[in-house]
């Protein structure tokens, strides 16, 4: 049977594929450029996904510095120890027509309540990170519910950083201790602000309430009934 070989030769970044056959006649092949080839061949890697503990296995064994995409009041509020700080969004603070209802808009409901602010994507992102950090650097990238960290890996891998990871979920599943933190509050309640920030204490003050009422109707029902029979008529 006819045994067939392959090769390539290439000349001043021209490239060309032969084909030999078992009488050594060669068959030249199409004319490739050198730089289609390298990026043909091209091969990325891969971004972990790591649960909060594998997280902090990976800077504690593993070497992974910190990079936290979270906008600057997130940050502010907790953040982990000896991290670098590059916002993936930054406050949008454009006065133009269309900008400044859209921010109205969002300040009299989502910033209410959820104490976020308004927001663009960061355009020297990228530029940023590469001003701090080299790209061969194990970076562990964290936000706050592990979608602007994905957006982040993604970005920061097609500009040739290979070794990222990201929490899944984001610093919101962090239990209480896992890393070493800076704030007032901690790590996964970073993210709550505005009227959802005081919720759980209305609640928490308004459920007081209610049991005392039940307790003190329960255990001296003649003192309440006298003070409901105080409260006007409607």
């Amino acid at each position: 049977m006819a045994g067939t070989a392959f090769s390539t030769s290439c000349n001043l970044g021209r490239c060309w594929l032969a084909v030999k056959t078992h009488n050594a006649r060669s068959m030249p092949g199409k004319l490739v450029s050198q730089c289609k080839m390298r990026k043909k061949f091209t091969i990325k890697a891969e971004i972990k996904f790591v649960t909060a503990d594998d997280a902090k296995e990976l800077v504690k064994v593993g070497g992974y510095n910190v990079l936290d995409v979270r906008d600057k009041s997130q940050y502010e509020r907790a953040h982990i120890k000896t991290c670098y700080h590059v916002p993936l969004f930054v406050e949008n603070t454009d006065n133009d027509p269309g900008t400044f209802l859209l921010r109205t808009v969002h300040n009299n409901f989502s910033g209410l309540f959820f104490g976020i602010p308004f927001t663009r994507p960061n355009p020297d992102f990228v530029q940023s990170v590469k001003s701090q950090i080299q790209p061969e650097t194990k970076l562990l990238i964290v936000c706050q519910e592990g979608l602007r960290s994905a957006a982040a890996a993604n970005k920061l891998e097609d500009a040739g950083f290979q070794n990222v990871a990201c929490i899944t979920s984001g610093l919101q599943t962090v239990k209480p201790g896992t890393f070493e933190s800076v704030g007032s509050t901690e790590l996964q309640n970073a993210g709550k602000a505005g009227l959802v920030q005081i919720q759980g204490k209305i609640s928490a003050v308004l459920g007081t309430v209610l049991i005392c009422a039940y307790l003190f109707i329960t255990f001296f029902p003649d003192q309440a009934e006298k003070l409901i029979q105080l409260v006007p008529a409607g």
